[in-house]
């Protein structure tokens, strides 16, 4: 099985907890379980991460592109500055790897400062305001990709 990593920036981690108007109800244990079906379901192997921490998420970045792992990332707040995160995220699709950034909500619909993404332009893709099914979404363009 291939494996494939899913990165959860930071708040993350508060899911169920933090704004649920915005984010659903649904925890991060919930997530992974998920994910971890859906993989199952693609024949890929699932590992759900989570972090606060820009260098820990950079540093992933740079394992991925090392081991040769896809990637679908959320990197949350990190979104929207974190251009040392932009670099990472650049590197793994200059490997040939898919990179399928991802949201839970809609930034585009939310406050002004959060439609803007650094990732974005690097990204192999982008799937936003699909709930928990975007991540669903973005494992199965990243299975997709793999085929071809």
């Amino acid at each position: 099985m291939t494996k494939v990593i899913v990165v959860n920036g930071p708040n993350l981690g508060r899911l169920g907890v933090r704004e649920p108007d915005v984010y659903g109800h649904q925890d991060l244990e919930t997530l992974r379980r998920d994910c971890t079906a859906w993989g199952r379901e693609l024949g890929l192997e699932v590992e759900v991460r989570q972090t606060d921490d820009e260098a820990e998420i950079i540093g992933w970045m740079h394992r991925a592109v090392d081991e040769k792992t896809p990637v679908v990332m959320n990197p949350a707040a990190f979104t929207h500055y974190s251009y040392g995160l932009s670099d990472a995220a650049h590197m793994v699709t200059d490997a040939g790897l898919p990179l399928m950034e991802v949201h839970i909500s809609n930034p585009a619909a939310r406050d002004a400062f959060r439609r803007y993404s650094v990732i974005s332009p690097v990204a192999t893709g982008t799937i936003t305001g699909m709930g928990f099914y975007g991540y669903k979404l973005a494992l199965e363009s990243v299975a997709h990709l793999l085929e071809g």
